[in-house]
């Protein structure tokens, strides 16, 4: 008989996961305190576009939706790097035109989601439900129906929490089971803001690349939406003299962005009202391990490994997170004890990775990005890949344009960086022959 599956959360993850079981026949009951966001004209959380790239696509793929999400992804093929003369220049993020991200809608994707997991006939989402607590020793969840404010007990065979950052599975975990849970927040918050189309209803910037603004300890990005609009997001310090603390008058809104953003001002026409009245969004990472308990329950995506959006791959990981669990449910079949310990023992390590990749990226993008030293290692690595393609690959098209497991990405990704300051140290750019790089590689076991 086939176990009775609860899943908390139907925001990304949940109906992406709950597609995967019903595939393999199971049944599966989801619980969302949101309403749905297709009969309504509500936001879907967070930010309003997100990165789409392999990880996350090949996911899409294995379930058959990717096809129906790719009209509206928008192939972003670099950094556009805005500096503060208002110049720009590109950096491209790979060598070969088909190494692109995507720029997409959240609530699109969502929608189309929870769409193809109700269309199985095997899934049931129940909106406007919030759930309040988790007994996994007596296998009950614990939800208040919003519409009548009446509570249900609801019993489960397994629990699954795609359930977010606040992931009340996870809170159930490690108060029964002792798991192991860190929530470090990060001392920046970001501002959503919004550039509209020009009067021709046009794009106002090149489209097909994400744009950045580097300003040392703040900076600004930009991606550009299918109705040619841009969502800027400004990532600033929460206290200090550049601050969401010290910015927020009138006169301070357009003091920081003439200094140091001055091409955006006729850009954002309400920046003001936008700047006063949009949400200040908070940024943590989420450290947890194990992820499971015992054969009841799994956590996965943002409830096992929030992290900070600076690498694109919250939601990639999560699907990817989604594509391992079936892999091993396929494996083993209905061992769930089995099926959830590897789960932990192979894939707990990845999310960490990705976790500490995403705060390194940050550094990055805010500031690295037009530093000489970074473009020096930035060309070089390059021209390693070139000679080397498939033993050099830079960590960043490693994360986004490959499979290459996180963890295995982070110890290579040191390994490169090793060799990319010892090169350097010893020789200018075009010295560097292959003979000359191999003998480094081999010093770094690479």
């Amino acid at each position: 008989m086939k176990k009775k599956i609860v899943l908390i959360g139907a925001g990304l993850t949940g109906p992406l996961l709950a597609y995967y079981l019903s595939e393999r026949g199971f049944k599966v009951e989801i619980y969302e305190r949101r309403s749905d966001l297709r009969c309504n004209n509500i936001s879907a959380g967070r930010s309003i576009n997100l990165a789409l790239s392999a990880r996350g696509i090949n996911a899409l793929m294995e379930v058959g939706i990717y096809d129906r999400i790719a009209p509206f992804a928008i192939p972003m093929g670099g950094r556009n790097i805005h500096d503060i003369d208002s110049s720009e220049h590109l950096q491209s993020y790979g060598q070969s035109e088909k190494e692109v991200i995507y720029s997409i809608s959240r609530s699109k994707l969502n929608m189309e989601i929870m769409t193809l997991a109700e269309s199985t006939g095997k899934i049931k989402i129940n909106f406007n439900h919030s759930c309040t607590n988790v007994n996994l020793k007596k296998n009950l969840v614990y939800v208040t129906d919003e519409n009548n404010c009446k509570e249900k007990i609801i019993n489960f065979d397994i629990i699954l929490g795609v359930d977010g950052s606040g992931s009340a599975v996870r809170d159930a975990m490690v108060r029964e089971a002792g798991v192991s849970y860190n929530y470090k927040p990060l001392d920046h918050s970001y501002k959503e803001l919004t550039i509209p189309p020009d009067a021709n209803g046009y794009y106002q910037m090149n489209p097909n690349a994400l744009h950045i603004w580097p300003r040392g300890k703040f900076m600004l990005i930009a991606l550009p939406n299918i109705d040619k609009s841009f969502t800027c997001t400004l990532f600033m310090p929460e206290k200090g003299e550049i601050s969401f603390n010290t910015v927020s008058t009138d006169n301070d809104i357009i003091s920081l962005f003439s200094k140091y953003f001055p091409d955006t001002i006729p850009l954002i026409p309400e920046l003001i009202s936008e700047f006063k009245n949009n949400p200040t969004g908070e940024l943590g990472s989420v450290y947890c391990d194990p992820w499971h308990f015992e054969d009841k329950a799994a956590i996965l995506g943002d409830a096992a490994h929030a992290l900070v959006p600076f690498f694109g791959q919250g939601m990639n990981a999560s699907f990817q997170d989604c594509s391992v669990l079936n892999n091993l449910i396929k494996r083993y079949e209905n061992n769930w004890g089995l099926i959830f310990s590897e789960f932990s023992r192979i894939h707990v390590k990845n999310g960490h990775a990705i976790v500490k990749m995403a705060l390194e990226n940050y550094i990055e993008m805010r500031d690295h990005v037009n530093d000489p030293d970074y473009k020096n290692r930035r060309k070089l690595e390059l021209k390693l890949e070139r000679m080397f393609p498939e033993e050099f690959i830079p960590r960043y098209s490693m994360v986004s344009f490959h499979q290459i497991e996180y963890s295995e990405v982070y110890t290579r990704g040191e390994k490169q960086l090793n060799i990319l300051e010892k090169i350097l140290n010893n020789y200018k750019i075009a010295e560097v022959d292959k003979k000359t790089a191999k003998k480094f590689m081999l010093q770094q076991d690479l």
